[in-house]
């Protein structure tokens, strides 16, 4: 009977604990890119893992695109800080962008409250491209400076600064085509619009045998991309990508904040959350509001001289 008793209790307070973490009501989501690339996916594994734990409320899925994300994230400070409200970032953008001054907000306007995964650069061709390997892509862009087209997302963005990085690294001269997020840039690689894409190694995985990826920028070889070399394998200490995650309005207090920051690391911590994004391609990392200022200025820091090395600072 004491064990039933305490097998009870111990269940009612697990009920208890979730339910105090989880929202009053439905979460607003907000995307700043179209619907179909890493962030929307991203978003759409956090919705289905977010109503199993609390299954009284959804997390709903709204976009606003435009300039590379630069759209949303000028805005979003205009959105109600009910602690209900949520807005997907990315970094390096929301500090690239602001450095060349063609959108309207500051990266100190924007308000991260959980990151919680990192997506590594990857140089991706088509599958019918007649370029089969890195030496083969080298070999054509330095055959022919600037005949080379490759598609990425936004301007000033992770894509961008990979593509400029690259074309340093390896003396060569290939043209970035920007588009509005990797939904737009998978339709013009995969129907041949570009010569390949600067992207992440969750579009290479995600696109297995209709792209081929040609180097990814890791430590060591991505698992689900065993035949794909690294950067630092060709010769480059290349280890870097996208960050994604999540912020919200300035109006926002601050035990709104923590409390959101706590519930997306419990997201993150679910073994179906972990699953998801190894499928998907992504590397779950665990930045929550306690630890967000000595990150924040770590990545402010790399990124402000990346732009000045990479010449996507103010003209």
């Amino acid at each position: 009977m004491k064990k039933l008793l305490l097998a009870f209790t111990l269940t009612l307070l697990t009920q208890l604990a979730a339910a105090q973490s989880c929202p009053d009501k439905n979460m607003l989501y907000w995307q700043a890119f179209p619907p179909g690339g890493e962030s929307d996916l991203s978003a759409r594994h956090q919705q289905v893992v977010l109503k199993k734990k609390c299954a009284a409320i959804d997390a709903i899925i709204q976009y606003k695109a435009g300039a590379g994300g630069g759209l949303m994230w000028a805005q979003m400070n205009q959105l109600a800080g009910d602690g209900n409200t949520v807005v997907g970032i990315n970094l390096p953008h929301i500090v690239f962008q602001p450095l060349e001054g063609q959108v309207q907000y500051k990266t100190q306007d924007i308000t991260p409250v959980f990151w919680f995964h990192y997506t590594p650069d990857a140089l991706v061709v088509p599958d019918a491209s007649p370029i089969k390997n890195f030496a083969d892509f080298v070999k054509a862009a330095q055959s022919k400076p600037g005949a080379i087209n490759l598609g990425g997302s936004g301007l000033n963005s992770a894509n961008h600064a990979a593509h400029e990085r690259m074309n340093a690294a390896f003396k060569v001269k290939t043209n970035y085509i920007p588009y509005k997020g990797t939904g737009d840039m998978t339709t013009a690689v995969l129907g041949a619009q570009v010569d390949g894409a600067m992207t992440y190694t969750a579009f290479a995985v995600n696109n297995k045998g209709r792209v081929r990826a040609l180097a990814v920028a890791m430590d060591k070889r991505h698992p689900l991309l065993p035949d794909v070399p690294t950067f630092k394998e060709l010769g480059v200490n290349w280890v870097d990508g996208a960050y994604r995650g999540i912020g919200v309005p300035k109006s926002t207090p601050p035990e709104a904040r923590k409390r959101i920051s706590d519930l997306w690391a419990s997201i993150n911590n679910e073994p179906e959350m972990k699953e998801l994004a190894a499928k998907a391609g992504f590397e779950l990392i665990n930045v929550g509001v306690d630890q967000m200022d000595a990150f924040m200025k770590d990545k402010i820091g790399i990124y402000t001289e990346a732009a000045k090395q990479l010449g996507l600072g103010k003209k």
